[in-house]
């Protein structure tokens, strides 16, 4: 089998792989990029991308609604709708524009340390980055895999909506697909074994979401415990609740069961995740893990994070490192959930003296105007430091808000800097001083 050797090979293009490559390229690298499938990974394919843009459509349809009773929806133009923002990444087209850089489609797989095969071809590199995702979970629950159910992957092709959508899981995934269905006009059951929704979130964010969600007409199922599925196509039974289809959104795990890691002396956890330290390192020398298979993120955002946090250990000599950032994430639901840093139950668990700050999104005139004042913002503050712990805000504008918050986190500044900004009126934004100016002990 003929080898070939590179100063860097690049094994999938998610988030992470394609920026690495342009910027060790830019470097006068030699390098390769693999990639088994969708250029671009989950996110521009099978994640935010389409599901954003449908979520976009759904909320559409929902202010529609309050005018027409009557809508109907045409999911084969919403699905092209959604296609044609797909087809607009072009990361392929780029990806095979950069000089020095071989691009090979195929299932890359570790024979030794620093060697990998791809089809009839080996290929030798000293530096080898590992940017592989994540894909669904599939719980053994039994009978699940005697009917035919979708993914969040299979459930993004269909053009026309399922008439009774049962979804299995109480996550992010979960959530988002239940409420767009419903106002695309599935009747939806959300069935989910947990007592509540979103549990790494506070109870009450989680009993919020509940709320909205059920007022919109979703069933939710909570506690359910021993699920087993029957029936066949267009005729499913999961824990005494029937529907014409389901969708299976019940985590996610990491594409690293098929890449020969063990011939390489790489170390993964229980659960597959990759083993890093804070620079991206896996524990075989030369090869690296980046985005959702190192487990240390999994979202668009982090796995971008780690890209630069390994451009600039490797080529800037900027020690940066995964403990520098801040948790935060939104869950796009509507109104959006978003969230930086610490909940107050992980405040409160510290036991750290601590101040609170609370806002009903009823009381922001920015939700009122737009007749969206669902949802309350929160926000933790050391009482010692002055430093911001962590904030919530679901409600209108709530994710491109939670920014305001989490900037100041990372400036490392006392929560008065935030307080004493004078924001726009009238907009989301500018009520979190209003709420820092009426902090308490928690």
């Amino acid at each position: 089998m003929p080898s070939d050797s590179y100063d860097a090979i690049i094994i999938g293009t998610g988030q992470a792989g394609p920026s690495l490559a342009a910027r060790l390229s830019a470097a006068g690298m030699k390098i390769a990029v693999i990639e088994r499938k969708l250029f671009g990974g989950t996110c521009v394919n099978t994640g935010c991308t389409p599901t954003k843009t449908l979520v976009a459509s759904a909320y559409a349809i929902h202010l529609a609604r309050s005018f027409c009773n009557d809508l109907q929806v045409d999911m084969k133009k919403l699905k092209e709708r959604k296609d044609a923002v797909v087809a607009r990444s072009g990361i392929e087209k780029w990806m095979r524009s950069l000089p020095n850089c071989e691009v090979i489609q195929g299932h890359a797989r570790f024979t030794a340390p620093h060697t990998v095969s791809v089809d009839d071809r080996t290929l030798i590199s000293q530096r080898i980055f590992l940017n592989v995702g994540a894909r669904a979970r599939i719980p053994p629950i039994p009978g699940l895999d005697q009917v035919p159910y979708l993914t969040n992957t299979s459930i993004l092709e269909l053009d026309f909506v399922p008439p009774q959508l049962l979804i299995l899981g109480g996550g992010a995934v979960g959530l988002e697909f239940a409420q767009m269905f419903r106002r695309f006009g599935s009747e939806v059951t959300l069935i989910d074994e947990a007592s509540r929704l979103l549990p790494h979130e506070d109870e009450d964010v989680s009993a919020a979401v509940l709320d909205i969600l059920t007022k919109e007409g979703v069933r939710v199922a909570l506690n359910a415990r021993n699920l087993a599925v029957q029936g066949a196509t267009n005729d499913i039974n999961v824990h005494n609740f029937t529907g014409t289809h389901v969708l299976v959104a019940a985590g996610r795990v990491p594409n690293t069961d098929d890449l020969g890691l063990e011939a390489a002396g790489i170390a993964t956890d229980e659960h597959g995740y990759i083993r890093v330290d804070e620079h991206c390192a896996t524990s075989a020398r030369g090869v690296w893990a980046l985005g959702d298979a190192n487990g240390r993120g999994g979202f668009t955002h982090t796995s971008y994070n780690d890209y630069e946090i390994v451009a600039g250990n490797l080529l800037d000599h900027d020690s940066r490192r995964i403990s520098d950032r801040i948790k935060a994430y939104a869950v796009y639901i509507d109104p959006p959930l978003a969230r930086a840093g610490m909940t107050e139950a992980e405040v409160r668990a510290s036991g750290r003296p601590a101040l609170i700050g609370r806002r009903e999104m009823s009381k922001v005139s920015r939700a009122a105007e737009k007749g969206e004042t669902l949802g309350f913002m929160k926000i933790l503050v050391d009482a010692e430091s002055r430093r911001i712990l962590g904030a919530n805000i679901l409600g209108t504008g709530g994710d491109e808000a939670i920014h305001c918050i989490l900037d100041i986190m990372y400036a490392g500044a006392p929560y008065t800097v935030l307080q004493r900004a004078v924001h726009i009126h009238p907009t989301v934004s500018e009520l979190i001083p209003t709420m820092l100016g009426d902090l308490k002990p928690l």
